[in-house]
């Protein structure tokens, strides 16, 4: 059975029983104990056991071919599998097998938020009913419209469900779902105790809460903790601990980093993403950050970050906000372009504050963070409105300003971070094209040129899936606006209303006839910055520097 709570694979395994809940940690691939999903797999394949599992995580454990994505593309071919049963999990879009899975009705499937579900861990290891929130109302979380329900199959059999309560004559959403009876963590290095450290994972993530989730009442059920080394007993210093041994039923050390252990999609380790060494911002670093393609997207991203500024000024400090991905990533280069970036402390939601966040497979982890906190601590920063603001994608909006960022008829993606982001947020900067579909579009001489239009509307009398609620955001005073390359709308009791477009369109032709409803407009209706709609960025970083020196933050 090797050193005390050392253990080899399949004796750890073999506490897992036939219908059991089982959470499993992972941002992506941070976090994910991908040596313990995919023994649990085989074990399956070799034996039938156990089955008719229902599987719950703080995000996905998975990028494409990876973790857990490499159980569906197999679970996807075998029509008649009793592995998993169902699952709960904020993000599938990593998996395109478990997203065509719940096309098809296959498995019960729910997506709550991202910081919904790490928050709900904490809870229900507080031996509570699931998470009080608010983040939800008026969107297809919202038990009067999907309730969480991703498919047919989830929305009948309710595993998980959620609730509106009336607490002091405002509503409210209680979140439930079964509490774990094991739970699959990762850390470092594990002692012969049990104690875990993180050392060298680029997040925390939710794994604290989710071992205390399992070992709570009325389950007190098992955690296994996958590892890279094992260290002699009491030599991991206590300021290290992450998860105490008490919280720890097996230790299971993974064979191979390379093959099971990733930091993230494309790291094995890297002390810039540990946190360990922070290293000055070069030319090299900086093209690490996505920079736009087209003209368009940079326009929209401008408009944010002059907002973004507009608000620093006003708020007479640097600002502590979040970058969602589409448009709204090029703020970020934007800010470095310009020379702007020590205005902003940007975060990452599992996680890192500071520092150069990373997209694609490796989205969740940060070179040279100025900090790293626990996930469900960061969804603290947002859903309380501790942040100064957001910027969002969208692809699609409706008259009332709900807004859709990621669904299709095709593509069930789940929220992510999205409902808690926004919902929020004091301030929320929502940005994308005007139009999807095939474009042509310039800008010279400060104007906007439209050479050739998308033909896909995304303003639209009905969306595919309500994720924000401009309704819920219009009650709590939010300040909301929705930002294109060729107009920017607010948002209030009656819904959206156009504030500003851009010089060198035609208001009729180029944005009312592109739009499936007729918005407010303004009556004074402003006309969008010129300095936007040039080649070079010197006149932008003119016009934003004006406002900063006003301010007295330059």
């Amino acid at each position: 059975m090797g050193h005390g709570k050392v253990v080899n694979v399949s004796d750890a395994l073999s506490v897992i029983k036939d219908g059991d809940v089982v959470a499993i940690s992972g941002f992506n691939l941070s976090t994910a104990p991908e040596y313990l999903i995919l023994e649990l797999f085989e074990q399956y394949k070799k034996t039938g056991h156990p089955n008719n599992l229902f599987i719950i995580s703080d995000t996905l454990p998975a990028v494409p071919d990876r973790g857990l994505d490499k159980v569906f593309s197999e679970l996807y071919q075998d029509k008649n599998q009793t592995f998993i049963r169902g699952v709960l999990m904020p993000f599938i879009g990593w998996s395109p097998a478990l997203m065509k899975m719940t096309l098809e009705n296959r498995i019960e499937v729910y997506s709550f938020a991202i910081g919904t579900t790490a928050y709900w861990f904490r809870e229900v290891a507080s031996n509570r009913p699931g998470l009080l929130s608010k983040v939800g109302l008026g969107t297809f979380l919202d038990p009067r419209i999907d309730g969480g329900a991703s498919n047919e199959i989830a929305k009948e059999k309710k595993t998980c469900k959620v609730d509106v309560l009336n607490i002091n004559g405002e509503e409210w959403l209680l979140y439930q779902a079964p509490t774990p009876d094991v739970t699959l963590i990762r850390g470092t290095t594990a002692d012969e105790d049990g104690n875990i450290s993180m050392e060298e994972e680029g997040i925390y993530g939710t794994v604290l809460n989710m071992a205390q989730a399992a070992k709570a009442l009325p389950n007190q059920g098992k955690v296994i903790c996958q590892v890279k080394y094992v260290a002699r007993k009491d030599t991991i210093p206590a300021r290290d601990v992450i998860v105490p041994g008490p919280l720890v039923d097996y230790v299971v050390v993974a064979p191979d980093a390379e093959k099971y252990h990733k930091l993230s999609g494309s790291y094995v380790y890297d002390p810039r993403l540990a946190g360990h060494v922070k290293v000055k911002k070069t030319k090299e670093l900086e093209e690490l950050l996505p920079s736009p393609d087209q003209i368009r997207d940079r326009i929209a991203a401008g408009r944010i970050l002059i907002e973004v500024m507009k608000t620093a000024a006003k708020l007479k400090k640097p600002l502590f906000g979040n970058l969602g991905i589409g448009i709204p990533v090029y703020v970020s280069w934007l800010a470095g372009e310009l020379g702007l970036s020590n205005l902003l402390a940007l975060t990452v939601e599992p996680g890192p504050i500071g520092g150069i966040a990373l997209v694609g497979p490796d989205f969740g982890v940060a070179i040279s963070p100025q900090a790293l906190i626990p996930m469900p601590d960061m969804f603290t920063n947002y859903e309380g409105g501790i942040i100064d603001f957001a910027s969002l994608g969208f692809m699609e909006i409706d008259p009332k300003g709900n807004l859709n960022p990621s669904y299709s008829s095709t593509r069930v993606s789940g929220p992510g971070g999205f409902p808690v982001i926004s919902a929020g947020s004091p301030r929320t900067f929502f940005a994308g094209g005007f139009t999807a579909g095939k474009f042509d579009i310039d800008a010279s001489k400060g104007k906007l040129i439209i050479k050739n239009d998308g033909n896909i509307l995304k303003f639209n009398e009905k969306i595919v899936k309500i994720v924000f609620s401009g309704p819920q955001a219009v009650k709590a005073k939010k300040e909301i606006i929705y930002v294109t390359e060729r107009a920017v709308f607010g948002l209030n009791e009656n819904g959206l209303i156009l504030k500003e477009i851009a010089p060198g369109v035609d208001i009729e032709k180029d944005i009312l006839a592109k739009m499936s409803f007729k918005p407010q407009i303004a009556e004074k209706l402003e006309t969008m910055p010129e300095c936007l709609f040039n080649q070079s960025l010197d006149p932008l970083k003119e016009y934003i520097d004006d406002i900063l020196e006003e301010a007295g933050l330059i």
